[in-house]
């Protein structure tokens, strides 16, 4: 005669039974991304194949690559002068890289070519060549002012235009500065030029 199994071991065999029957689940897919609760902290399982743009978690942490640094600064080591120069567009040109994370920045065209779509800080400081002279400089996204900024005091030689601010950039828009009016000073690195990505939209 065997002996019986308490009720209490009931629940256990079935559960055991079934295993058996049915054998292990399969596992998922490696590109699911079902939160996985451990401990009651909810862990998000990257995608294999993570887009460009960079996701954060609740605790504002990047779960994917860092791919969305974006920033640059340049100056200019010379003067401008656009009545010795053939520049018909009046852009400036900086010749000195100081950042150029992403290599967004061409220094050929001295142009801006945004990698994705974002909001984007943009602060630029230009110092006029003589007195006498009014100096406007804009910040140009696509071929239109944004910002601009102007120095005309008559008896200042060293007299700063400057200004700053946000744009909405979508992917493959430029911005770079223009020279409205006057005679740019670089030498000694006076005049910059900087940006950054924000965050991504």
């Amino acid at each position: 005669m065997h002996p019986r199994l308490p009720l209490s071991h009931l629940p256990l065999l079935l559960g055991l039974l079934l295993f058996l029957m049915l054998g292990p689940q399969r596992s998922r897919a490696q590109n699911d991304t079902e939160p996985i609760i451990l401990e009651g902290k909810c862990l998000v399982v990257c995608d294999s194949t993570p887009s460009s743009e960079p996701a954060g978690n609740a605790l504002g942490m990047s779960v994917r690559s860092g791919s969305g640094r974006v920033a640059f600064s340049v100056s200019r080591q010379t003067n401008h002068e656009p009545t010795d120069m053939s520049n018909r567009t009046m852009i400036i040109y900086f010749d000195n890289i100081l950042v150029n994370v992403g290599t967004h920045f061409d220094q050929e065209s001295s142009v801006f070519l945004a990698p994705r779509r974002g909001v984007y800080s943009f602060n630029f400081h230009v110092v006029k060549a003589y007195n006498r002279q009014t100096i406007q400089v804009s910040l140009m996204l696509n071929g239109w002012p944004m910002i601009s900024a102007f120095a005309g005091d008559q008896d200042v030689t060293r007299e700063a235009a400057t200004n700053a601010g946000l744009v909405i950039m979508e992917k493959g828009d430029k911005a770079y500065l223009r020279l409205e009016r006057g005679n740019l000073m670089g030498g000694w690195k006076y005049s910059t030029f900087s940006g950054f990505l924000v965050f991504p939209l």
